[in-house]
C-alpha cells in the first residue's frame, strides 16, 4: 500500500519541530524578541525615535531604499541603472522634479543627489523592454529598508560584514549574474497624502490632500543607511509630533510608481494624484503579447500586487482590485474590462467578512478579497479562464499549487492560486528566522500555526517556481512581480524574528528567479530588480547581537 506523503510530510515538520522546541535557548533571535516584548526595551534594536522604548513606532517611514538590478549594467541608455543616479539623478533638476510631482517640492532639490526616484524604476523596466529584453522581473521586499536588509544578511551570515553599500550575506547581496548587476539608492516621497476618496464613485474629493510628497536629504539623510539630522522628519512629523513637511509613504503610491512611473497619493492603486487611471509597464507588455504574472506572500489584491495592474482610487476596495487583476467587471471597469493577468497566486484564504464599509455598496459577504461568484466565473473547471488551486484539507500546499501550475500549463489555461491563514489577515505562515514556524511576540502577540496551517501553504519561493511553469509557457516574453509582503506586515508589528524570516523567504523567491534565469534564459534578455516600495524605521543598536552567543 501507498503511503500518504501528506502524512510523511506532518510527520517531517512535527520532527523538525520536535529539534526546535528541544533547543529552546538556541533560538536566540526568538529569545531577543520575545525579551524585548516584554521588557519593552532591547539593548540591540527598536523602532521609532525613542531607544528606550522598543515598539514605539509601527508605520513607515521616508527612508531611502536601495534598488539591485541583474542584466542591466552597460546595457544601454535607459537600462543601465547608472543613468538615473549621480548627476543623472531628477533630484539635482528642477524641470524633472516639477515634471515628476507636478510642482518642486520644497527642501528636496538637491545638487548632490546620488538616488533616483521610484519612477525610474517604471521607466528602467520599460526601456528594457523596448531594447529587446524578454523577460522582467520585479521583487518587491514590502517594507524593507537597508537596515532591515542588514538585520537579516547579519543573521543569515553570522557576521557583522558591512555597516554602508550594498552588503553581502544574502543571495540578491551577493549574486553577480555573471559581473551583470547593479545597485542604488531611491526616493519613496508619494505625491502626497491625506486625499480623501469616494470609492462607488471612484473620485478623489480633495486633490492634492493635506501633507506634500517631497525628500529632505539632510533631515532623512542622504544615503539609505545614513541616519539624517532629524529622526521625526522620517516619521513624517515635526519636532513637537504634528504632521511635518513631507509625508512618508504607503504601499500603493510607492508600488504605483514602481509600476507606472507615475507620483500619486498615499491609498491609490494605479491612478494618478487626480484619481484618473494611468498604464503600467504591465499594460504594456500585455499589449505586446506579454503573459503577466503576480506573487504575493500576503492577500492578492493587497496594495503592491494591485499597483502592478489594477486601478482604484482606494487600496482598501479589495474585491474590486481582485476583480481587476482576474478580468471581471470592476467599479472602476463596469463594461469594459481589463484584460487580467495570467497568473496570480497570494494569500487571503479562510477569511470572512460581513460587512466592510471601505469596499463600498458592491461590497459582497465572505471573503474580503474574492467574492464567491467572481471565484466560480474564473475557474476552468466551470468554463473559466484559470485553473484554480486553493489551500485544500490534507493537501501539501507546493503540491497543489504546482500541480494547478502543471495543469494550466498542459491546459494553456491561467492560474490562479489562493492561499494563506485566514485568522491572521491571510498572509503565509511566518517561517520565523530559523525557519521553525514558531514566531515570538509582536506588538499583539505570537501568531501560532498548527501543522496543518505550515504543510497547506506553499512558501514564496515554491509560488514562485509554480508562476514561473506557467508563465515560461510564453516565449514572446513574461512581466512578473514576486512580493515578499510579510516583510512590511512584521515589521509593523515590531517583529525582528518574523521580520528576519519573511526577508529570507523572500530571497529564497529571488534564487528561483536567478536559477531560472541561468537554465532558460540569460542576463542579455532578463531583467531582474529587487527593491522595497519603502521603509520602516528599524534602528539597529548592536548588529552583532542578531549573531548570537
Amino acid at each position: 500500500m501507498r503511503s500518504n506523503p501528506y502524512f510523511i510530510l506532518l510527520a517531517v515538520v512535527a520532527f523538525i519541530r520536535s529539534f526546535s522546541v528541544d533547543a529552546g535557548a538556541a533560538d536566540h533571535l526568538r529569545d531577543l524578541q520575545t525579551a524585548a516584548i516584554e521588557q519593552g526595551h532591547s539593548p540591540a534594536a527598536h523602532w521609532g525615535n525613542d531607544p528606550e522604548k522598543y515598539r514605539q513606532w509601527g508605520s513607515h517611514s521616508l527612508r531611502l531604499v536601495l534598488a539591485y538590478a541583474f542584466g542591466t549594467r552597460g546595457a544601454g541608455t535607459g537600462v543601465d541603472l547608472d543613468g538615473y543616479l549621480g548627476e543623472n539623478s531628477i533630484y539635482r533638476s528642477e524641470a524633472e522634479l516639477r515634471r515628476v510631482y507636478g510642482f518642486v517640492p520644497s527642501n528636496t532639490l538637491n545638487s548632490e543627489a546620488c538616488y533616483c526616484d521610484q519612477t525610474d524604476i517604471a521607466e528602467l523596466q520599460r526601456a528594457a523592454i523596448r531594447a529587446g529584453k524578454k523577460f522582467v522581473f520585479l521583487v518587491v521586499f514590502d517594507g524593507m529598508d537597508w537596515q532591515t536588509t542588514q538585520a537579516a544578511a547579519i543573521y543569515r551570515s553570522g557576521n557583522v560584514d558591512y555597516s554602508e553599500g550594498r552588503g553581502s550575506g544574502l543571495h540578491f547581496l551577493d549574486y553577480t549574474a555573471g559581473g551583470n548587476t547593479q545597485y542604488g539608492a531611491v526616493c519613496t516621497a508619494p505625491h502626497n497624502g491625506g486625499t480623501k476618496t469616494d470609492v462607488d464613485a471612484q473620485t478623489v474629493l480633495n486633490p492634492g490632500g493635506t501633507q506634500p510628497g517631497g525628500y529632505d536629504p539632510v533631515r532623512g539623510g542622504a544615503w539609505p543607511w545614513s541616519a539624517g539630522s532629524d529622526h521625526n522628519y522620517r516619521l513624517g512629523l515635526s519636532s513637537d509630533g504634528s504632521p511635518g513637511e513631507h509625508v512618508y509613504p504607503d504601499s500603493s503610491s510607492t508600488a504605483t510608481a514602481l509600476c507606472t512611473g507615475v507620483k500619486t497619493y498615499n491609498s491609490a492603486v494605479g491612478v494618478d494624484p487626480s484619481g484618473e487611471p494611468v498604464v503600467s509597464g504591465a499594460h504594456e507588455a500585455q499589449e505586446r503579447g506579454w503573459s503577466i504574472g503576480l506573487v504575493t506572500s500576503v492577500p492578492i489584491s493587497h496594495a503592491t500586487p494591485a499597483s502592478a495592474y489594477a486601478h482604484n482610487v482606494n487600496r482598501s476596495d479589495y474585491q474590486d482590485l481582485t476583480r481587476d487583476l482576474l478580468g471581471r467587471p470592476s467599479i472602476s471597469h463596469p463594461d469594459d474590462p481589463l484584460p487580467g493577468v495570467d497568473v496570480l497566486i497570494g494569500g487571503g484564504w479562510g477569511m470572512t467578512k460581513s460587512e466592510s464599509k471601505s469596499q463600498g455598496q458592491n461590497f459582497v459577504p465572505g471573503n474580503p478579497w474574492l467574492a464567491e461568484g467572481d471565484l466560480a466565473a474564473i475557474d476552468a473547471d466551470e468554463g473559466g479562464r484559470y485553473v484554480v488551486g486553493q489551500r485544500t484539507a490534507g493537501a501539501a500546499g507546493r503540491d497543489v499549487s504546482q500541480e494547478a501550475a502543471d495543469r494550466a500549463a498542459g491546459s494553456d489555461s491561467r492560474l490562479f492560486g489562493f492561499f494563506g491563514v485566514g485568522r491572521y489577515g491571510g498572509h503565509l505562515p511566518y517561517q520565523t528566522a530559523d525557519g521553525d514556524y514558531r514566531p515570538a511576540p509582536g506588538k499583539k502577540g505570537a501568531e501560532e500555526y498548527s501543522d496543518a496551517d505550515v504543510t497547506e501553504n506553499p512558501t514564496l519561493s515554491e509560488m514562485t517556481q509554480a508562476a514561473l511553469t506557467v508563465l515560461e509557457r510564453n516565449q514572446t516574453g513574461f512581466w512578473m512581480m514576486v512580493e515578499a509582503g510579510d516583510v512590511d506586515w512584521a515589521n509593523h508589528a515590531n517583529n525582528l524574528d518574523n521580520s528576519i524570516g519573511a526577508v529570507i523567504s523572500g530571497d529564497e523567491a529571488v534564487q528561483v528567479i536567478t536559477d531560472w534565469v541561468e537554465s532558460h534564459s540569460n542576463w542579455d534578455e532578463s531583467l531582474l530588480i529587487v527593491t522595497a516600495d519603502h521603509g520602516h524605521d528599524l534602528n539597529l543598536l548592536q548588529p552583532a547581537a542578531l549573531v548570537g552567543p
